[in-house]
């Protein structure tokens, strides 16, 4: 099918990270902390000497094709076939690693421009929730790294996020600082309680991030949010027992409702209107990527409901906070003229997953889900809602 879009601005890319990209820039002093080691014969992560198999092949020498698991994330699996069964396994292509070759493969797809995400990124800060100056460590070495490799805007078209994490407030601020002042467009924080130094976790909407989010609207840029390990598996180890880490691609039923349920989302989306974060900063803008939008009517059901019983709480209603600061990228087998209908054509965004197996093989063709919209809003789904969100705004404003 032709696109009827003028440009088209994908959401949700993916690079495949080399073994150095966490380890080039790391400090001697924390070189010990993040190691590769041989495990029968295949090369493995490690972390504080704890073994990590949540990405089971962390080196992506050969990874799964694009689009493999589509049809199954879209409930399309008859014969119960396994994702490893599934993954018809490929070379990884230099498109996947560096950042020319990724632009020319753009111009193939006839895609304007993508956001880039990490791919082992998602799944290192809940491994050092117990090491806080470590997570900041690595967080900038592979900011330094991505830098030094994709750059954060290359060329007007591929716009890289490196990630912040939050829990030294002070360190959050200048790794935001120093990202944008070279080139930064967006930034990638994790949707997931923040840990603290006292052990616990806590909420990213408390007052004592306000720093941080007083220099995120006065920068402009906005705060994505892309699935990732969020510590909710501890809920499924509630249920079930067992002390292992979350593998995501090992069946367990389950845990995938746990996961399906998109609580991590849910629950920091809550807490940044609850905590009054877009009362205090009116210029923040959030992109949620790669969460779905099947928790949007619960959130704001929730909302709705919560506001009826103590308006007092809220600087204003929250639903109308949440539909005037954050941006959806639902999945795209779901239901996009409904999450249309709740929070408006120019709030959600097209992304393709690209080159993941559960995302799309070809971004440009349009899924029914999207076909069945009118023109106008395919224009602002498949490009203009991202490119707006991107557009840098001083202050916020």
């Amino acid at each position: 099918m032709n696109v009827p879009v003028r440009e088209i601005w994908d959401a949700d890319n993916h690079l495949y990270e080399p073994p150095d990209a966490y380890t080039r820039h790391l400090p001697k002093n924390y070189q010990n902390a993040v190691k590769w080691i041989q495990v029968d014969g295949q090369t493995k992560l490690m972390i504080k000497g704890r073994l990590t198999d949540t990405i089971p092949n962390p080196t992506y020498e050969v990874v799964a094709s694009p689009g493999a698991w589509a049809d199954y994330f879209r409930g399309v699996n008859p014969d119960g076939k396994s994702l490893r069964e599934l993954a018809n396994p490929i070379a990884c292509p230099d498109s996947f690693r560096r950042a020319q070759e990724r632009l020319e493969l753009l111009d193939e797809q006839r895609i304007q421009a993508c956001v880039m995400f990490p791919t082992t990124g998602g799944m290192l800060e809940e491994r050092m929730t117990d090491d806080i100056e470590l997570a900041h460590a690595v967080v900038h070495a592979y900011n330094e790294w991505l830098h030094e490799e994709w750059s954060f805007d290359y060329q007007g078209r591929i716009f890289a996020t490196p990630v912040i994490t939050l829990p030294d407030v002070d360190r959050a601020v200048a790794e935001l600082d120093w990202c944008v002042e070279r080139g930064a467009r967006a930034v990638l924080v994790n949707p997931r309680p923040v840990a603290t130094v006292s052990g616990h976790t806590t909420s990213m909407g408390q007052r004592y991030f306000d720093p941080f989010w007083a220099r995120v609207q006065h920068h402009g840029v906005p705060v994505l949010m892309h699935a990732c390990d969020s510590g909710y598996d501890r809920y499924s180890r509630d249920w079930e027992g067992g002390g292992g880490e979350y593998l995501p691609f090992k069946p367990n039923a389950f845990r995938t409702i746990v996961y399906e349920d998109a609580r991590s989302i849910l629950d920091t989306c809550a807490a940044l209107v609850a905590h009054g974060v877009f009362s205090r900063h009116p210029g923040v803008r959030i992109g949620v990527v790669e969460n779905g939008g099947n928790w949007v009517p619960r959130l704001l059901e929730l909302f709705d409901r919560v506001y009826r019983k103590m308006p007092a709480e809220f600087a204003e209603h929250p639903v109308a906070q949440f539909k005037r600061h954050v941006w959806v990228n639902p999945f795209h087998e779901e239901d996009m003229s409904g999450l249309i209908d709740l929070i408006g054509a120019d709030r959600v965004m097209f992304g393709s997953d690209y080159p993941h197996p559960e995302g799309l093989a070809e971004p440009a063709e349009l899924t029914p889900e999207i076909a069945a919209l009118s023109d106008p809003v395919i224009d602002r789904v498949m490009g203009a809602n991202l490119r707006e969100l991107l557009t840098v705004v001083p202050g916020g404003r």
